[in-house]
């Protein structure tokens, strides 16, 4: 496994003999990984010949300077918990990521301003700009995504297929925890009493009543509620507990 601090490393591996005309699969993330990223190795593992990971905490992503500072970094024990699956680690760095400083972007006018877009405005500008980056340097066959983000996974959809790249979006199921929690790097920050009762989210958003009903049984629960919505098939939620943002969706 190579792991590749600059973006002339990267393209120096991309470039090697032993890649060229191999199936290379991609799995973008900010780190902190957990079994879900696992569940994508795993995945980009079987279905390729050759398998890059990034981690890089995008900063153009978050509208709240603190919730940046706070997520978590862990960049050693990630690369420990992917070197079985992977043949290179790429971790950029933003200034190689944004040579012009954010000043060009991918803005989608419709979609991104409802649900995340419209509790966490120019988030998703951040990420499609950023998956945009990578995966024209990455330059895979495949890219692998958790279905918990719904509403990326259709974002990232719609631009490749909107700018005509030549990549296949893989879409992964959530990985859960015993208790239903989807798992997401944000709720190792939640204390010991809300992690436990951060599992009735799942519960209640699987349940049969009205999106409003649902919201209102989530604040029953102290929850505060930014959206609970029905889309396409799927329930989509995003909660709050003790200052952290939970997202999560099932299938109606």
């Amino acid at each position: 496994m190579k792991t590749c601090a600059t973006l002339a490393e990267w393209r120096a591996v991309r470039g090697g003999a032993d890649w060229a005309s191999r199936s290379v699969g991609f799995v973008p993330t900010m780190g902190a990984l957990h079994a879900g990223h696992v569940a994508l190795l795993e995945r980009a593992r079987a279905e390729n010949e050759r398998v890059v990971l990034s981690v890089f905490v995008n900063p153009t992503q978050f509208n709240d300077p603190g919730d940046l500072a706070r997520y978590p970094r862990t960049l050693e024990a990630d690369v420990d918990l992917a070197r079985p699956f992977v043949d290179a680690v790429w971790v950029p760095v933003a200034e190689e990521l944004y040579p012009d400083r954010y000043r060009y972007r991918v803005t989608e006018n419709e979609q991104s301003l409802r649900w995340e877009g419209a509790h966490r405005p120019g988030h998703f500008d951040g990420v499609l700009t950023v998956v945009l980056k990578l995966l024209n340097a990455v330059q895979p066959q495949r890219a692998y995504f958790g279905e918990k983000d719904w509403q990326q996974l259709q974002l990232v959809r719609g631009m490749v297929d909107a700018l005509l790249l030549p990549v296949a979006i893989v879409a992964c199921p959530t990985v859960r925890a015993v208790d239903g929690l989807a798992l997401s790097s944000r709720n190792q920050r939640l204390s010991p009493i809300a992690r436990v009762r951060a599992a009735a989210f799942p519960r209640i958003l699987r349940s049969a009543a009205a999106p409003t009903l649902v919201a209102a049984a989530l604040r029953g629960k102290s929850f505060e509620v930014d959206y609970v919505d029905d889309v396409d098939g799927v329930r989509i939620g995003a909660v709050r507990l003790e200052g952290v943002r939970l997202i999560d969706n099932v299938r109606l």
